[in-house]
């Protein structure tokens, strides 16, 4: 072969095929005879039914009494590149967890199908008969073994196999080579004897087109398709699966003191890491660095990335780049959450004296967000609606910037609709659901969010704040440079709410106390 036959065939190599072409792997028919060879059986064990299964099954039924008579399809989600060859770590869509009970990283391309039946046919007496669709292990006499990066044992270790999956989750599992026929039989208008299908979109592409492609193929006129409405159908079933969450069984509940207990583990990490912190020219680093070990020790992951804002970052609200100093005599807002196994996350705020003493100022503005935190819990209380916690929070807020004299206005104006002066050092919410993610139930309708009434089961934050920034005029030079949230999580029960993370100190004497022990421990 010439030399211009040779820059042709590499001109013409598929783009997704070239990052192959530093490999070096053999492909010899005897290297794949001895590989198929002499390797131990793959030990066939049954294992327990999952805990969450029953809870899981109950959710199902639930969405099932949603949409008689329409085929469902949940992706879990595709993996993602992150690095030529490399994948970011999986993990699956959130409504996929939810209604299988499936977390971690084991199921990337899975499809979980709700297939309609006749009425009372169904799981557990229900409407719909839910299958999980996914690429087992490949057998270690198959050439996917060692040569697929992405799906073989030899590179990412063992994976359940459909009968291992059925037993844990009482769920019926089907190989993915199935699922294309899976989602397409039957498709079209229901006056036809059609089959109806709502798709939870936007996870995996793959599946979006397949739903797509069925829909137009069966449709009555392509021309006149109305995709605007095909959208609307299946914006309805996200918006079920994130009002499903709404309310947290037992299971969600233990899940979340899990995930608080480890987040509490991680603060006190943090602590531990301060000293070095304070020496280290991207201090934020350490801080973040110190959590993160904890996150990955005690859960799956963090559950959002690391606020650790130390000095006018502090005031920054979405800062992650974590890339400053940690000084002496700043404040350190560290807001964070470790994700469980099981995909549940916490996600807590305090505020520490980098150095283990609030100034009186600090001291002063670190009072009043917790008083409005304690005027948010006070306000919640089941019956009373969602929005009602950030009044009382924030009306606290103006009442302190009012007496220290930064308020242009009375407070009764500021806190008027046609006011709110006060939230130019407060312009977040107060309270958001949490659960699966860290914003949870995020495509629930408004009246049942922002308006929605605080009922036994819910979990939610409460996190106040005040910001003033070094270029805020508003305000004399003393505040400047400072950011204080405080942020916990808690549980509503009939008796009331009840704070997951109350085990991490909230009381400025406390938070004091508390690093001072800490660094005692260190030095014992």
């Amino acid at each position: 072969m010439n030399d211009a036959e040779n820059t042709q065939n590499s001109s013409s190599q598929p783009l997704q095929e070239r990052v192959n072409n530093r490999s070096q792997r053999p492909t010899s028919d005897a290297f794949k005879a001895f590989m198929a060879s002499n390797w131990a059986p793959a030990p066939q064990v049954t294992p327990a039914r999952d805990a969450v299964a029953d809870h899981a099954a109950r959710r199902r039924r639930t969405i099932s009494e949603l949409f008689k008579g329409e085929r469902l399809v949940i992706p879990a989600g595709p993996l993602k590149v992150r690095s030529n060859d490399c994948d970011y770590r999986f993990r699956p869509h959130s409504g996929f967890a939810h209604l299988t009970g499936l977390g971690l990283d084991h199921e990337p391309d899975a499809v979980l199908i709700l297939e309609p039946v006749a009425a009372g046919k169904g799981d557990d007496g229900g409407h719909h008969s839910a299958t999980l669709y996914f690429r087992p292990l490949a057998g270690r006499d198959t050439e996917q073994f060692y040569a697929d990066s992405r799906a073989g044992e030899f590179w990412i270790g063992a994976r359940p196999t459909l009968a291992e999956f059925e037993a844990r989750l009482g769920l019926p599992t089907a190989h993915i080579s199935e699922l294309e026929m899976a989602i397409t039989k039957n498709v079209g208008a229901p006056e036809i004897g059609g089959i109806s299908i709502r798709l939870v979109r936007k996870v995996d592409e793959n599946i979006d087109a397949l739903v797509d492609t069925a829909r137009y193929n069966t449709a009555k006129d392509p021309e006149t398709l109305d995709l605007g409405e095909l959208d609307a159908l299946d914006e309805k079933l996200s918006e079920a699966l994130s009002e499903l969450r709404l309310l947290k069984d037992e299971w969600e509940i233990e899940q979340m003191k899990i995930a608080v207990a480890a987040t509490v583990e991680g603060f006190a990490d943090v602590v531990r890491a301060l000293p070095r912190a304070l020496t280290h020219k991207r201090g934020e680093r350490v801080v973040e660095g110190a959590f993160f070990a904890r996150a990955r020790e005690e859960g799956n992951e963090l559950g959002y990335d690391t606020i650790a804002a130390s000095g006018n970052n502090a005031t920054v609200l979405h800062w992650n780049r974590n890339s400053g100093t940690v000084n002496a005599g700043e404040l350190l807002l560290l807001d964070a959450g470790v994700e469980a196994d099981s995909l549940y996350t916490a996600d807590v705020t305090r505020t520490l004296p980098a150095t283990g003493t609030f100034t009186d100022v600090q001291r002063k503005v670190y009072e009043a967000v917790l008083d409005a935190a304690d005027a948010g819990f006070a306000a919640a209380r089941p019956g009373v609606k969602f929005r009602d916690i950030h009044t009382a929070a924030t009306t606290v807020l103006a009442e302190r910037l009012a007496e220290w004299g930064l308020l242009p206005v009375s407070v009764e104006e500021a806190i008027s609709p046609e006011g709110q002066q006060h939230r130019r050092w407060m312009p977040h919410g107060t309270s958001h659901h949490l659960g699966l993610d860290v914003h949870d139930c995020a495509q629930a309708k408004r009246e049942l969010y922002l308006d929605g009434i605080l009922t036994e089961g819910m979990v939610f934050t409460i996190e106040p704040g005040l910001y003033f920034k070094n270029e805020d005029l508003a305000i004399p030079e003393e505040y400047r440079g400072i950011g204080v949230r405080i942020e916990d999580d808690i549980l509503m029960t009939a008796d009331g709410p009840v704070n997951l993370s109350a085990a991490l100190p909230r009381k400025a004497e406390d938070v004091e106390s508390w690093m001072a022990g800490i660094y005692q421990e260190a030095q014992a």
